[in-house]
């Protein structure tokens, strides 16, 4: 026990000894340093909340408010075309008609088989009632057959109504050899002409038509500005073909959803074009003024330090160094927008530096 005693001081002293004599000039050096950075005094100061607005321009297009691509619904040859491309159109106007004989002949076949179904059916109706009135006298007419009658008269009616909903299906056909124009438009493509065979494995559509007395300003948002578009979100706009002119609208609609190629959304303004000012399909350059649906944290641009390690700030609390990472959103004049773990009552240094390390300790200036 007395020899466990002594050695116990004897070897702590060689241990202290030992990690005394493992420092090096060179680390002296270097801790002596860091002392002297930690030690200059920094001017710190506390973000900004603010809700600004804000201006951002992106390109544009000014698309037709419907537009509508016509196939033939039925197999036939081209009849006559009433309309070409640059025709003004109006809803329900005849553009072209199809001729199909088949399908005439099927129709005069099925409306010949509901004429002779409806006179069946007649003649069961009469049958059953005037055994249905002779039936009220006793012993007039036998039950069974008031019941074969019965059973006649509501077959006939069966078939009568299947054969006339053929008849109108076959009617529907021939109203498709008529084509007509969906909205007021103007016609963009003629694509066929006179005795041209159109319909089933010819896929080849006969018009498209473009509504352009009224547009759709559309405009891609980039992710970092979709939440900042709102249902007052006011734009102006220039088209190259009406220089030194500039138009006003407000959104109409917006998708909501990020294109997964663009990472955008897409917002809509409704322009009236009654005058005929714009043709569709020009490019626009479109200046928004946009606001956060809330207010953000506003730092001058020295605070933020841009390094290898990535974007972040130096907060001081307690008197030591603690950086922060951050992203950046917009720029407004000297003042960065900056999201992250960071508070409005924070103290952040003025001129952050990577010099500034974690844990540091500093006097404010």
């Amino acid at each position: 026990m007395k020899f466990k005693t002594c050695i116990l001081p004897i070897f702590t002293l060689t241990c202290t000894l030992t990690f005394t004599g493992c420092s090096s000039p060179q680390t002296e050096e270097k801790q002596q340093q860091n002392n002297a950075i930690q030690k200059e005094p920094v001017q710190v100061i506390h973000p900004i909340s603010d809700q600004p607005f804000y201006p951002l321009s992106l390109p544009g297009e000014l698309k037709p408010y419907e537009e509508v691509v016509i196939y033939p619904k039925v197999k036939g040859f081209v009849k006559k075309i009433f309309a070409d491309r640059g025709s003004k159109v109006k809803k329900g106007q005849l553009l072209a008609i199809l001729e199909a004989p088949e399908i005439s002949q099927h129709y005069l076949s099925a409306k010949s088989d509901e004429n002779k179904f409806h006179e069946d059916y007649l003649y069961s109706y009469q049958a059953y009632r005037r055994l249905k009135q002779a039936a009220s006298r006793n012993g007039a007419v036998a039950a069974i057959e008031l019941d074969k009658a019965r059973s006649k008269f509501r077959s006939d009616s069966a078939a009568y109504a299947a054969v006339k909903a053929t008849t109108g299906a076959s009617a529907q056909l021939q109203q498709y050899l008529k084509i007509t124009a969906p909205f007021d438009g103007i016609v963009i493509h003629k694509n066929v002409s006179a005795g041209a065979l159109v319909g089933d494995n010819n896929q080849t559509p006969l018009f498209s038509i473009a509504q352009t007395n009224r547009l759709r300003l559309t405009v891609a948002i980039p992710e970092k500005h979709a939440q900042s578009v709102g249902k007052n979100t006011k734009v102006s706009f220039t088209v190259s073909d009406h220089p030194g002119q500039s138009f006003q609208s407000v959104l109409s609609r917006k998708s909501d959803f990020l294109q997964q190629g663009t990472r955008a959304i897409t917002a809509e303004f409704d322009i009236l074009n009654d005058k005929n000012i714009w043709s569709g399909g020009e490019y626009a350059q479109v200046n928004l003024i946009l606001k956060r649906p809330y207010a953000t944290l506003w730092v001058p641009t020295g605070s933020i330090v841009q390094a290898q390690s990535g974007t972040f700030i130096v907060k001081v609390v307690s008197n030591m160094i603690k950086r922060v990472s951050i992203t950046t959103g917009i720029r407004k004049g000297e003042l960065q927008e900056i999201f992250g773990a960071v508070e409005e009552n924070d103290q952040i240094v003025l001129k952050g530096t990577e010099e500034l390390t974690d844990g540091a300790k500093i006097m404010l200036r």
